[in-house]
């Protein structure tokens, strides 16, 4: 059983994939509530928005760490790591993703104030995915980092934000390819086995 918070959320969500623009006035009449009682359950625009796009996006790297490891042993090309995979599946899954990129082309300056603000909802979420990521492979490995895994994390999130969402914050086309090879580079520099 889920809260109001929660069903807030799922329903906004829905509304996102179903290509319709945010509208506190028409979340609220759809959940039978006031905007009143909305704000107060979820807060405002911003934060529902926040909140279901990070939703979206957990649900998302979820799947894609689930199909990942239910491929059979040998299917990933070899020495590869696994938060390498995964991150590069997920870099393409948000970057194709038409409800991400319908609010980025119809409200740009909001899109990225939501997805990118270190005190906001999404951006906290996606480094505490990713250090949950590089740490399974520090784990499985017995790596030992050059740096803090969390701090990688938020160098490698800022790093997809920038290459993710170009278009917007640099005029530039998106180019995934590339991210990947950065990404891969920095990752594997300082993800290391222990020399002692």
């Amino acid at each position: 059983m889920t809260g109001p918070r929660e069903e807030i959320v799922r329903t906004a969500a829905g509304m996102l994939l179903q290509g319709r623009r945010l509208d506190t006035g028409t979340l609220a009449a759809e959940l039978g509530i006031s905007r009143a009682t909305l704000f107060r359950r979820a807060g405002n625009r911003d934060a529902i928005l926040g909140d279901a796009l990070a939703h979206l996006g957990a649900r998302t790297l979820a799947r894609i760490q689930r199909e990942h490891d239910e491929r059979p042993a040998g299917a990933e090309p070899r020495g590869r790591l696994r938060c390498l995979s995964v991150s590069e599946e997920f870099r393409f899954a948000l970057g194709t993703a038409p409800a991400l990129q319908r609010l980025l082309d119809e409200e740009p300056a909001m899109a990225i104030r939501v997805l990118t603000d270190p005190e906001g909802l999404v951006h906290p979420r996606m480094v505490e995915a990713y250090a949950s990521l590089f740490q399974r492979d520090v784990d499985e490995h017995a790596f030992a980092p050059l740096m803090p895994v969390p701090l990688l994390a938020l160098a490698v999130v800022r790093l997809g934000e920038s290459f993710l969402y170009s278009d917007v914050l640099a005029a530039r086309t998106p180019d995934l390819k590339t991210a990947t090879t950065v990404m891969d580079a920095l990752v594997t520099s300082v993800l290391r086995f222990d020399q002692r």
